[in-house]
């Protein structure tokens, strides 16, 4: 009799089912989750507990009936599901449905699809983990107990289909708090004095800027008016420069270490525009594997849901021998560079993502695979790589310049750096220009050309990217790996948060408003340190250390209390304006309301007459399909704003990007806003203005 695998995706089922054949193993998927709370009710029993009442979603009856057969027909069973807490609580949710003794039933991990580390996993099974069973089952069962008392209390204190969640909350009130920095922000005027000096007689000029005043170093806003500036200037003007003193000496450069789940969603959102939901379903591909023409998938790369940055022992030596064998042995540290996660909770169990085989380089496999994908996988390859690499060498310098004015000292610097060995720059490159200075000596006099005052004005805070809001995400310990794309996707998808034309997170109008609600009423469960103390709580019952019963004990008593006395205490929020229109169907005066999608006309007899009517943003463009209707904005159901014409459904035009009226001088098709270009709405047109 064959033993069954249980994996949970069909393609890594098939990338095992390669590498262990036929003869002895049948590999079968569950198609991801079999059981999970009900969709149609709240499902946990506070009373006693906090037993939850787990329900087979209908997706999953004909998986789990083949699975059933399947078991019942083999010499054994192994669990076979991802090595992260979800995986481990899929994993032991089919052992229940397949009726399986969590205490016998054997459970292997690996952190790579390949057949070495399927070998090797098969070799030292363990058993489920019911520390990590119950850490994930008090996340959902926290996550649903937060989701199913909060929503409610926000449909009726504000409107019908807003929904509250524990984590997305915080990322919420995140991005509305920097928008009101940003409001509150008053830009302040600062200016630099910057001299363009040579050396006598040589033509060459080179730049040095003030930075200290009688001995005292100047602070960014140190200048803050022209006035003072041009003062300087004209207090240096025709004074000698001399060199005080030079440092010249070598620096070095360490790279970065491999890629944890949260800086590659940061780095491929920088370098290629990937959102963290794109690139979790790319780097999920790469995992179970790629057919690129060995003969059926192969894993190429290790598990993309971790924040470990330890290495094993073989990639690190595969490494050496491709730096060895691809660039030279000088590009060789001494040692192979090993890195310390700065999260205190990383599983050092787990590795940092990385390929599976350093040998496969990314231009060997660019024909198999998809645009998207290779570039993904370049990244990861190349950021391994570097790690592994020696230090990039620069030729530092530093001079000191005096001059004494009219009526102060004034001391002026040049910062001076070339590149002497690229190191790892030469697979992971920067973007760093060398700045060179001429040899000079202490005492040596020079030539000024031009002094001359840079205007500049303090600017706000940024608005955050999806990589810098999981950067602070991290920081804070808020989520985890797993969670940090789910987290985007439902605040953006609830219509709670947009995207400007770079975009960057701002919050909508509703999400402003759902966030005041929570922040006033719910202060702790929307406290950034309220909300990582959980993470930790959680991490601890993942370690044994705490009883899921007691953590969500604790957390649930005074939420529930004070969710009681806000129901009382909060009136329903009252903003409907008046307007001037009346209603067609009764006469009566039309108000406007809002929903999550946005503002609506409906009429004030609400709700003895329910009409409505949809309030458009109209663009000063008219429609180049029908030529009668408007471009106005609009937005999918998912939130996501869109561009299409007013006489929809009798006219289907439609535009992701802003139009912006012109048209284009090459094809005749609307110009559009594209981030901070215009181009041609032509996909088949290479015009770009400017």
């Amino acid at each position: 009799m064959r033993k069954l695998i249980i994996v949970e995706s069909p393609t890594k089922a098939k990338t095992i089912a390669k590498f262990l054949g036929t003869k002895n193993y049948t590999v079968l998927s569950s198609q991801g989750h079999v059981r999970d709370l009900p969709a149609s009710q709240m499902g946990i029993d506070t009373e006693h507990d906090f037993a939850p009442k787990y329900v087979i979603p209908p997706k999953a009856r004909k998986t789990i009936k083949t699975l059933k057969e399947s078991a019942k027909s083999a010499s054994e069973v192994i669990l076979a599901t991802d090595e992260d807490r979800e995986g481990e609580a899929i994993g032991w949710h089919i052992g229940q449905i397949l009726d399986l003794d969590p205490a016998t039933t054997e459970r292997i991990v690996f952190h790579e699809i390949t057949k070495s580390a399927i070998e090797d996993a098969l070799k030292s099974p363990r058993h489920i983990d019911m520390h990590l069973v119950e850490a994930q089952q008090a996340r959902r069962i926290v996550d649903r107990l937060v989701g199913y008392k909060l929503s409610p209390f926000l449909w009726k204190k504000i409107y019908r289909g807003l929904s509250a969640g524990r984590v997305q909350s915080v990322a919420l009130r995140m991005i509305v708090e920097r928008e009101d920095e940003r409001r509150k922000f008053v830009s302040a005027e600062y200016w630099k004095i910057v001299a363009h000096c040579a050396q006598k007689g040589k033509s060459e000029l080179f730049d040095a800027e003030l930075s200290a005043v009688n001995g005292k170093k100047l602070d960014k806003l140190a200048i803050t008016t022209g006035e003072a500036a041009q003062q300087i200037i004209d207090d240096v003007q025709g004074m000698a420069f001399i060199v005080e003193q030079v440092e010249n000496k070598e620096t070095v450069k360490n790279p970065l270490p491999p890629f944890t789940t949260s800086t590659l969603q940061q780095e491929a959102f920088k370098r290629l525009g990937f959102s963290s939901r794109q690139t979790m379903m790319l780097a999920q591909g790469l995992y179970e594997g790629k057919d690129i023409g060995t003969g059926g998938s192969t894993g190429l790369i290790t598990y993309m849901r971790t924040d470990s940055l330890n290495l094993s022992a073989q990639s690190l030596a595969s490494a050496r021998e491709v730096i060895g064998d691809r660039y030279g042995k000088n590009y060789l540290p001494v040692t192979s560079r090993h890195f310390k996660s700065r999260s205190k909770n990383a599983q050092e169990a787990h590795e940092a993502i990385r390929p599976t085989d350093p040998h496969i380089m990314p231009e060997s496999i660019k024909p198999h695979l998809s645009a998207q994908e290779f570039k993904l996988y370049n990244l990861i390859w190349r950021r391994f790589t570097a790690s592994q690499m020696a230090q990039a060498i620069f030729d530092s310098s530093k001079v000191t310049i005096v001059v004494s004015g009219k009526s102060d000292a004034y001391q002026f610097k040049a910062n001076g750096s070339v590149l002497k060995f690229d190191g790892f720059l030469a697979v992971w490159p920067t973007k760093s220009t060398d700045v060179t200075l001429p040899k000079l000596s202490s005492h040596e006099k020079l030539d000024v050309h031009d002094i001359e005052g840079k205007q500049s004005f303090t600017q706000p805070p940024a608005r955050y990217s999806e990589a810098t809001l999981i950067k602070v995400l991290e920081e804070y310990s808020i989520g985890r790996p797993s969670t940090y794309a789910p987290i985007i996707s439902n605040i953006t998808s609830r219509g709670y948060v947009g995207r400007d034309d770079e975009k960057k997170l701002y919050p909508t109008e509703i999400g402003e408003k759902v966030n005041m609600m929570l922040v006033q009423n719910f202060p702790d469960v929307v406290d950034y340190h309220f909300t990582s103390q959980m993470e930790n709580n959680l991490d601890e019952i993942a370690e044994g250390k705490k009883e899921w019963v007691n953590v969500l004990s604790d957390f649930y008593g005074p939420f529930e209390k004070n969710l009681e006395e806000k129901y009382k205490a909060v009136k329903k929020e009252t903003t409907v304006e008046e307007t001037d229109e009346i209603c067609p169907l009764c006469g009566a005066q039309l108000v406007i309301k809002q929903s999550r999608f946005g503002k609506f006309y409906a009429c004030s007899k609400f709700p003895e007459c329910r009409y409505t009517k949809s309030i458009q943003d109209v663009l000063a463009v008219k429609c180049p399909k029908c030529e009668t209707g408007d471009i106005v904005a609009k937005r999918t159901k998912r939130g996501k704003v869109f561009y299409g014409c007013s006489n929809y459904p009798q006219c289907d035009f439609a535009l992701w990007d802003k139009p912006t009226g012109e048209k284009c001088p090459l094809c005749g098709s609307l110009l559009v806003e594209k981030g901070k270009k215009v181009k041609c709405s032509n996909k088949e047109c290479s015009y770009t203005q400017g």
